[in-house]
């Protein structure tokens, strides 16, 4: 069972990574050409317009945010690794993720309309490196919480040593000093850091960004009821996306 956990987190893990890169090109668009990506945010094959393509692409995103919210929640997590066993629950969770992203990149309908278009070399510049600078926060975010802890592969490699995985531990590495959420800070500035904003970027940026101050206020429910009064007092006195304006 031991190999079997660890191949299962691997595999997933890799998934993982090969999806995170096509999300790099698919929402960065023009900014990510050299990817050479078939289908991306703006452009691609589209079966619908107007509302039917905003109804596929809202749907596509609910279903995203669903499946985070519910499998992230610690009662779902109680009730499924009755089912699955918990070396492979944080792996399953991965590659449920990967599967939404899949159908994500495979049946969202592009909307090209024009809203802002900056061409100015100097200011499209600027915000090409804030895009890639979302993307190295979200990564670097993930480094400083236990990168492989988040992703499954510490649940699978300690199953495969048959010890025990290391519990939920509270820790302010870094940026988690300056404010409590640095990885959702990293995934908005990459929505919205484009020289192109389309209707349809602007759908997804907007949807996702209400979803990410949704899931905030259930991951830190389910904080303070893991941490106590710790993490009470680490939400009043660091800010929640931006390093400035104090706890709440």
């Amino acid at each position: 069972m031991g190999v079997i956990a660890l191949v299962y987190s691997v595999v997933a893990y890799v998934l993982f990574l090969a999806s995170f890169l096509y999300l790099i090109a698919f929402v960065g668009g023009d900014m990510t050409s050299f990817f050479g990506a078939p289908k991306t945010i703006d452009a691609g094959p589209a079966r619908a317009a107007g509302a039917a393509a905003v109804l596929v692409n809202i749907g596509l995103l609910v279903l995203f945010g669903l499946q985070h919210t519910i499998m992230a929640r610690q009662g779902f997590k109680k009730a499924w690794t009755k089912i699955v066993p918990w070396s492979m629950e944080r792996s399953t969770y991965v590659l449920a993720t990967v599967i939404l992203l899949v159908l994500l990149f495979a049946y969202w309908r592009p909307m090209p309309a024009v809203v802002w278009s900056v061409e100015t070399p100097l200011w499209s510049g600027v915000l090409t490196v804030l895009y890639f600078l979302g993307v190295a926060l979200v990564l670097l975010a993930t480094v400083l919480i236990n990168h492989f802890h988040l992703f499954g592969l510490m649940q699978g490699w300690s199953r495969f040593k048959n010890r025990e995985a290391p519990g939920p531990q509270f820790v302010t590495p870094s940026l988690y000093k300056h404010i409590r959420h640095p990885l959702y800070l990293g995934w908005i500035t990459m929505f919205w850091a484009t020289s192109h904003m389309t209707v349809g970027h602007l759908l997804f940026a907007a949807i996702w960004t209400i979803y990410i101050f949704i899931a905030i206020g259930y991951e830190e429910r389910d904080m303070v009821a893991l941490f106590g009064d710790k993490y009470r007092d680490y939400m009043a006195k660091v800010p929640v996306i931006l390093p400035f304006g104090g706890g709440k």
